[in-house]
């Protein structure tokens, strides 16, 4: 299983201590990690096992976005800053336009993305439709 995170400036320290806080249950669910440029830097300065993609207004958040429609990514958390501004908002827009054709959970904030979690693992727990 697999999941993106993107955080925007304001938003990268909560992210990193969302995920060492969910570190545990992360690696217990073989739940591998992928994020835009910078916000992966962050992570792995905290210790984190990720896989960087591009930063976010070079083009990280389409790549996140092809590999959702590519249903290689099964969640993005993508803990945005409602007040900032934002100069690849047009792309911010097609990740979460891409998320939602697809089915994908997309969580904006750390209450959505702990719910989100719980039914990650629900979900991998069940047998597969066949």
């Amino acid at each position: 299983m697999k999941l993106a995170v993107i955080a925007h400036d304001g938003k990268k320290a909560e992210m990193v201590s969302f995920l060492n806080k969910h570190y545990d249950f992360l690696h217990q669910a073989n739940i591998d990690i992928v994020a835009t440029g910078t916000t992966g830097t962050h992570a792995q300065n905290a210790g984190l096992k990720v896989q960087r993609m591009l930063s976010g207004p070079h083009g990280g958040d389409a790549q996140i976005a092809a590999q959702v429609a590519e249903k290689k990514i099964h969640a993005v958390f993508f803990f945005r800053d409602p007040l900032d501004k934002h100069p690849h908002e047009p792309d911010i827009n097609m990740l979460m336009r891409i998320c939602d054709v697809h089915n994908v959970p997309l969580a904006t904030n750390p209450a959505t993305a702990e719910m989100v979690l719980m039914g990650l693992v629900g979900r991998s727990q069940q047998p597969k439709k066949k």
